[in-house]
C-alpha cells in the first residue's frame, strides 16, 4: 500500500518560499498509471486542490495559483516537492500530499502538515 509523509517548516515568514517534500514509499512516483498531487485547507478556501506531477513527470498547476506554485520530483529519493512563492497569511493551513489514478481521484493520502504564514 502506497503511504505519504508529507515534511516541511511549519513556520514561514511573509513573501518568502515554502517548500515542503512528500516522500513515498510502497509505490513507485514513476507509475505511469499514478498522480501525485498537493492539496490544501485554508481557513478562507477550504480544500484546495494545488497541483501534481504525474509519473511521467508531466505538471499541472491550479490557474489562480500557478504563477506561484511548483510541483517537481526526485526520482532517486522516490519524493516530490511542492514549492510556493510569496506566501501571505491566507497561505496558511495544512498541506497534504495525496496519490492516485487520476488527479480527481486521490486514494492515498498524507497525514498533512500545518503551515503557518506569520512574521
Amino acid at each position: 500500500q502506497v503511504q505519504l509523509q508529507e515534511s516541511g517548516p511549519e513556520l514561514v515568514r511573509p513573501s518568502q518560499t515554502l517548500t515542503l517534500t512528500c516522500t513515498v514509499s510502497g509505490g513507485s512516483i514513476t507509475t505511469a498509471t499514478h498522480y501525485w498531487s498537493w492539496i490544501r485547507q485554508t481557513p478562507g478556501k477550504g480544500l484546495e486542490w494545488i497541483g501534481y506531477i504525474t509519473g511521467s513527470g508531466k505538471t499541472y498547476g491550479l490557474t489562480s495559483l500557478k504563477s506561484r506554485a511548483a510541483v517537481s520530483r526526485d526520482t532517486s529519493k522516490n519524493q516530490f516537492t511542492l514549492q510556493l512563492q510569496s506566501l501571505t497569511s491566507e497561505d496558511t493551513g495544512k498541506y497534504y500530499c495525496a496519490s492516485g489514478p487520476s488527479a480527481a481521484r486521490l486514494d492515498y493520502w498524507g497525514q498533512g502538515t500545518q503551515v503557518t504564514v506569520s512574521s
